[in-house]
């Protein structure tokens, strides 16, 4: 530490993020300021995240009673649907958090005038001001009438802020809801095709009704994850939470009745689907017309050409990374059915305990954002340090809970002996990496609190290059083994790139070196 008390200073910033990023590991859950702020954030994060995974393991409960193959027709239909909205969420979540946090930090001024005025420390002149939605000042105090040369004091309203990036994101995320529900609903069946359920096949009709219906639900979907990103950059995932844990529980308690009372089937399950995403938004909005002025002084403010850059480079990210995960199992397929069951086990346990490193990665961009757009380095750094050695922390305790828990859990997936036997094969791999995992995930909330899109991008991608050339060559060679040592490198790389632009001070972390 520093004579300020603080955990590096700017000038030996570089040698010691790089040889002793963990170093005092032993206050990571300290609980000062920053430790509560990040576990504020955190918690409800993880708690929302890990909703909708429980609230979709009811609803195949539910569809499984039906028969074998509506569940098999529902599960394609949930997984296309979820590709496809995955390509858009990602990119419009990210961005958003950002850059709410950064306006909302810096008052409601526009962050496209913040990045050419502040970053260049010139002055904004009077033409500029014009198009900048202005703080009101006198927000905080109650208004009065002059009525007769007196004054009546009338009760003072809240003032909701100007966050432009906030209507930016509903108006996109509003429109990429449209496009997606007309595309999968116009598209159902050559889809289906695609996903290997041709015309002959019993599963075609109801996973195209299935698919045809949920997907009206995909404007409140698109809109509520903007949403979600809005309440993220104000560092509040409570309402969010408490929004997706209305709506799966209505999604819940209405899977019954419209499937076996109304006895509509899975298009029962969809329609109490789409009924809960817009039961989200409809709180979320609510929530968030009482907190922001969702229309913007002029069309000017709305950034669309920001948001879409910078969604477009995280859009790269999203299919290098699908790509990478997708062609794994792919090749376990190709292996046989054996392999694929049990690499599929392996593989959701493996990336749903990245739901809880994500909840820290959402706290660590949030407040990053705020530092950055602030300027204060030393903030950035301690947030950057804690939920780094936090995310460590945690990923070693997953090891153990993996490393005892699958162990014995894995019969619940399967009773297939062979299966068992691959599983256990995996298992060492899963639980290795999740430090591993949990430093990569929370590194890349580090890097889009600051802001560092392209190059969050572009790493990927390259990591995504290398990481295939494993793939394919490892799986060759080791088959089932092969795969999951291909994935161990990938992961590996991921947190190394993610580390890189910290552990150099190169990119928004330049300060370091100064």
């Amino acid at each position: 530490m520093d004579e300020r008390g603080n955990l590096f200073s700017p000038g030996d910033g570089r040698r010691m993020l790089i040889f002793n990023f963990f170093k005092d590991a032993r206050l990571v859950f300290k609980s000062d300021n920053l430790g509560r702020e990040i576990s504020s954030i955190a918690l409800p994060a993880a708690l929302a995240l890990t909703a909708d995974p429980i609230a979709s393991l009811v609803d195949t409960a539910f569809i499984g009673q039906i028969g074998p193959v509506e569940l098999a027709a529902v599960g394609v239909s949930i997984a296309l649907f979820n590709q496809v909205s995955r390509i858009a969420i990602f990119p419009l979540v990210s961005v958003t958090t950002s850059f709410v946090a950064e306006e909302d930090t810096l008052g409601g001024v526009s962050s496209h005038v913040e990045n050419d005025n502040l970053e260049e420390g010139a002055p904004m002149d009077a033409e500029t001001k014009e198009f900048i939605p202005q703080k009101d000042t006198c927000a905080d105090v109650h208004d009065s009438d002059l009525v007769g040369g007196s004054f009546n004091i009338v009760k003072a309203e809240h003032k909701r802020r100007n966050i432009p990036s906030a209507s930016s994101a509903l108006v996109i995320g509003g429109v990429l809801g449209i496009i997606q529900a007309i595309f999968l609903i116009s598209a159902a069946k050559p889809l289906m095709n695609f996903m290997g359920v041709k015309s002959d096949s019993p599963m075609l009709n109801p996973a195209q009704q299935y698919l045809t219906l949920r997907s009206l639900g995909a404007p409140a979907v698109l809109l509520s994850l903007a949403m979600q990103g809005v309440f993220r950059g104000f560092k509040d995932t409570r309402t969010p939470l408490f929004a997706t844990v209305a709506g799966d529980l209505t999604n819940i308690a209405l899977d019954p009745i419209f499937m076996f009372v109304f006895r509509l089937g899975v298009s029962g399950a969809a329609i109490a689907h789409v009924i809960s995403q817009y039961l989200i938004s409809v709180i979320l909005l609510w929530r968030l017309i009482g907190q922001v002025d969702l229309i913007p002084p002029s069309m000017k403010h709305l950034q669309f050409d920001r948001f879409l850059k910078n969604g477009f480079l995280l859009l790269m990210r999203v299919i290098a990374v699908t790509f990478c995960v997708t062609l794994s199992a792919s090749l376990a397929a190709r292996q046989g059915s054996t392999s694929m069951a049990a690499f599929q086990v392996c593989l959701q346990v493996w990336l749903s305990t990245s739901l809880l490193a994500d909840g820290l990665a959402v706290a660590g961009q949030a407040i990053l954002a705020g530092a950055f757009a602030n300027k204060d380095h030393d903030r950035a750094i301690a947030t950057a340090t804690r939920v780094l050695q936090m995310g460590l922390v945690l990923g070693l305790g997953l090891a153990i809970f993996l490393g005892t828990g699958l162990h014995f859990g894995a019969k619940l997936f399967t009773k297939d002996i062979n299966v068992l036997h691959l599983i256990s094969i995996g298992t060492p791999f899963v639980v290795a990496t999740q430090p591993i995992n949990s430093l990569a995930f929370v590194s890349d909330g580090v890097n889009f609190g600051a802001s560092d899109f392209a190059y969050s991008a572009f790493s990927m991608v390259v990591v995504a290059i290398v990481s295939i050339g494993f793939l394919l060559m490892l799986s060759s060679a080791g088959g089932f083994i092969g795969i999951w040592v291909a994935l161990t490198l990938y992961m590996s790389l991921r947190a190394f790139a993610g580390f890189l632009r910290i552990g150099t001070g190169s990119g928004p972390w330049g300060f370091l070196r100064s």
